[in-house]
């Protein structure tokens, strides 16, 4: 099993969800975040003082999935979340040695 971590551009959330439901992927987590990456954030002007905001607002989204599962998974999020603009995101993919449900204490690819 792989966990699979989006970050992703806040407008882009339910072009990614849409696209996962297409492929299968039942259920996914949604975190509210804030980052930058090489974008560096950008300035703004408030009442004529000029600031810059260093933190962006980003949507981290993790999904856990079977390995034979990974690369449509992450080719969905990449077509659904580019906007071929700087700060589109990034995919991190890690193992994952266990999952186990709650609710009926199932383990591994069923808990999925």
């Amino acid at each position: 099993m792989k966990k699979i971590e989006a970050v992703i551009k806040p407008f882009k959330l339910d072009e990614v969800k849409e696209a996962l439901q297409d492929i299968g992927v039942q259920g996914m987590t949604v975190l509210e975040a804030k980052g930058y990456g090489r974008q560096k954030g950008h300035s703004e002007l408030y009442r004529g003082a000029e600031y810059v905001i260093d933190f962006l607002p980003k949507l981290k989204i993790e999904v856990i999935v079977a390995d034979d599962m990974v690369t449509p998974v992450t080719d969905a999020i990449i077509a659904a979340a580019r906007t071929g603009k700087i700060g589109d995101g990034k995919i991190f993919i890690t193992d994952v040695i266990d999952v186990i449900r709650i609710r009926t204490g199932e383990s591994g690819s069923q808990a999925i």
